[in-house]
């Protein structure tokens, strides 16, 4: 079965399931749910604004070339 369709069938149970189902799938889960809390309101904000930059001009960059700049970033710093 393909991810997809897994999601799918997932979906469909959780918007049928009796509340105490919900719950108690909710509460399995909860821990990796409650990581985006852990970000401060900067963060989520440096996150809005460059997400909102990207969907404005669509520019980005490939993993090559941010490899390239983070060591030269790093080699000016020593």
């Amino acid at each position: 079965m393909k991810t997809a369709e897994i999601r799918g069938k997932l979906h469909q149970f959780i918007d049928d399931a009796e509340d105490k189902k919900v719950k108690a799938i909710y509460t399995i889960f909860e821990e990796n749910l409650a990581i985006e809390e852990d970000y401060t309101p900067e963060f989520k904000a440096e996150l809005d604004k460059r997400y909102n930059e990207y969907k404005k001009d669509g520019k980005t960059i490939s993993r090559e070339e941010m490899d390239k700049r983070i060591k030269k970033m790093l080699s000016k710093s020593e």
